[in-house]
């Protein structure tokens, strides 16, 4: 039987949306949804713009939500090319609101003008799209039609100035910036105001505000305001000490250990300078071939030395050659993990910079005056962790917080905390410690104050953990650079008797920690016989089977050899050998370590046996040749010199033989 085309169409079902209309509504929809219960929709600033985009969106999804529902016909092609375009400016209504969420507050504060101009042209976007959208061709309620008007005009009602409430909030920040130049320390009361208008109200907040400004500033994503961003990363510290009190230091764990050093995350031993420890901010290559910062070779060469810190060799001359290819990887690293880096160029060379950064300094003498007197309050063994632990982090970087916690008084305080029973109190004094001795003048303090040697000895021989001691053998190191104090550290048996112990039983890490200090006492020829009686030479000689040690072993080999210990080195149990081992086997630098001792040793000693034993080793011949066509300049000159010993040795050795024949020859004939 026949079916009229009446009756077809009311039987059968309305046809869906097409494929492509139906996805897009449920994008939409989707989308719609997700903004309206974002995050930076209830986090300040411009929570009032965040807020009116959450409300329109929801009028939107209910919009959306009713065209999915009642299942019409195909959309006409005009509200089918409309609520494209609504797609795309909703998505990218999303990306900004994330890019808010992503954003330290304090730089949304500053850019509230960019901010609400950029969300001021979407929503004119929005509310064009809302004018053309045929409302009445869709088949949409009088109610969810009202609710498409009220989001146009919603949207034709923002502004596209910031609003006067956070326009008065810069400004009390700015305000707060001016007066902490001028040295004039902020009101509890009113710091508490305005961190909590910026929803930082807890240490937690703070100590996230801080590291997402820092990572700004890496990033350099708004260079007007870095200056400013600079000095408010000093004011969120100082604040959050305030206000909030120290943080709950983060779980401590050995792993990702820098040598020499405390920054997070682990910088490559390359970037730092071999004096300072530190971070190279102006790197310097010497005659040598070394880099070094050059703050630090300055004053090391300026305070009477004419050699290489690090090789212990005669410098030819004096001149520093930028290193301008490391300086450049050095600021790629730091902007990659977020790292403030003080050696950047100059930002366009903006002026304000240095009276920010005035503000910044200032901030910080004021954080650190505030921690040490919390501090010398005796507070309990937990709130003290908690602000030793803030004292190492403001210490961890930059001379300047350095030397103002040092200022205020803290060495005196830290000491006595090495003897605490609390391994995380322990290891955060020493460590804290640790960073104030890279700067030149706190290791006078540290040498100066009462026990604070014996400390760091206590921590070397009974620290609670592995950490703890490698960081008091890296202050040992450190406090060893200063000429006088190497020689006073030397003259403490105690003090090299620990160090031989870490080398002996510790980890890698504390091993290498170790080694570096041994090698910093073996700089002053004073302390060889010392150290020989300790036990050093012993126990570098073991150390160096080890290829993850091998190359400070050796260097603590070669040094003693070099000043005066040669005897002690040649007559070690197994020391040729193993020197000759790391010769055939070792990475270059240690394989050019190895080298410069043997020869020290086969030209110093008496004894013939140590050269008799090098020149006899199988295939010495094919390593000293493979070392003088890889290895550096100063590699090559070693090998070539312990070549020549090898030759005048078998040399004599053959004469000698011949000698002997001739002799036995004449005695039978007579």
């Amino acid at each position: 039987m026949a079916i009229s085309a009446s009756s077809s169409s009311s039987t059968l079902p309305s046809p869906l949306p097409s494929p492509s209309d139906h996805g897009v509504l449920r994008s939409l929809l989707r989308l719609s949804r997700e903004i309206s219960i974002s995050d930076a929709s209830r986090s300040a600033p411009h929570h009032q713009i965040c807020s009116s985009i959450a409300r329109r969106s929801k009028l939107l999804a209910v919009v959306f939500e009713e065209l999915l529902r009642d299942g019409a016909g195909d959309l006409p092609r005009s509200a089918s090319l409309c609520l494209r375009e609504i797609l795309l400016a909703l998505q990218r209504f999303k990306s900004l609101l994330a890019d808010l969420s992503a954003r330290s507050r304090m730089l949304l504060l500053l850019q509230a003008d960019t901010v609400a101009a950029g969300f001021h042209e979407l929503n004119l976007d929005l509310a064009t799209l809302l004018d053309i959208i045929p409302i009445d061709d869709l088949d949409l309620s009088d109610d969810v039609k009202d609710l498409v008007r009220l989001a146009r005009r919603q949207s034709r009602r923002s502004s596209p100035i910031a609003d006067p409430a956070e326009e008065e909030l810069r400004s009390e920040v700015l305000d707060l910036i001016r007066e902490i130049e001028r040295e004039i320390v902020p009101e509890r009361s009113r710091l508490e105001a305005i961190f909590e208008k910026l929803g930082l109200d807890d240490s937690r907040s703070c100590r996230d505000e801080i590291e997402c400004l820092e990572r700004e500033i890496g990033d350099r994503v708004a260079e007007k305001w870095t200056a400013a961003m600079i000095a408010l990363v000093g004011l969120v510290r100082y604040a959050k000490c305030v206000l909030y009190g120290a943080s709950t230091p983060r779980s401590e764990s050995s792993a990702g250990k820098l040598p020499f050093s405390d920054l997070d995350p682990a910088a490559p031993v390359d970037f730092r300078c071999p004096i300072s420890l530190d971070l190279m901010l102006d790197p310097v290559v010497v005659a040598t071939g070394q880099t070094y910062d050059r703050e630090s070779i300055t004053r090391w060469l300026g305070s009477g030395h004419a050699t290489c810190p690090k090789t212990g060799q005669a410098l030819a001359h004096q001149d520093l050659v930028p290193n301008k290819a490391l300086k450049n990887l050095i600021c790629q690293w730091c902007r990659e993990n977020s790292v403030p880096y003080e050696g950047a160029e100059p930002i366009n060379g903006d002026p304000n910079a240095v009276k920010a950064n005035k503000a910044a300094l200032e901030a910080a003498r004021m954080t650190a005056s505030f921690l040490v007197q919390k501090l010398s309050d005796s507070p309990s063994t937990e709130t003290a962790n908690r602000v030793v632990h803030e004292l190492r982090q403001l210490a961890k970087s930059a001379s300047d917080n350095r030397a103002f916690v040092a200022e205020a008084g803290a060495v005196p305080l830290l000491v006595p905390l090495l003897y605490s029973t609390d391994a995380n109190l322990q290891l955060n004094a020493v460590t804290a410690l640790l960073n104030l001795s890279i700067l030149e003048a706190n290791k006078k303090r540290i040498m100066h104050a009462d026990g604070g040697v014996d400390a760091l000895v206590h921590v070397m021989s009974s620290g609670a953990t592995w950490r703890a001691k490698e960081n008091a053998a890296a202050a040992v190191l450190s406090l060893s650079s200063v000429h006088s104090y190497r020689r006073r550290l030397g003259r403490k048996p105690r003090v090299i008797a620990q160090l031989v112990v870490l080398v002996r039983t510790g980890p890698t890490s504390t091993r290498k920690d170790a080694l570096a200090a041994i090698l910093g006492l073996a700089g002053e020829r004073e302390n060889i016989e010392r150290l020989v009686e300790g036990g050093v030479v012993d126990a570098a000689v073991a150390a160096a089977a080890d290829a993850d040690v091998a190359e400070e072993a050796v260097a603590v080999i070669a040094a003693v050899a070099k000043r005066g210990g040669a005897e002690a080195v040649a007559a070690a149990d197994g020391a040729v050998a193993r020197l000759i081992g790391v010769m055939r086997r070792g990475a270059e630098w240690a394989r050019e370590r190895a080298a410069a001792a043997l020869v020290i040793i086969c030209r110093r000693t008496e004894a013939t046996a140590a050269v008799a034993e090098v020149a006899a080793a199988p295939g010495i011949e094919w390593v000293i040749w493979e070392l003088m066509q890889t290895g550096s300049e100063r590699g090559r000159r070693k090998a070539a010199a312990l070549g020549r010993i090898c030759r005048r040795w078998v040399e004599a050795d053959r004469r000698a033989g011949l000698s002997a024949v001739t002799v036995s020859s004449s005695t039978a004939v007579a």
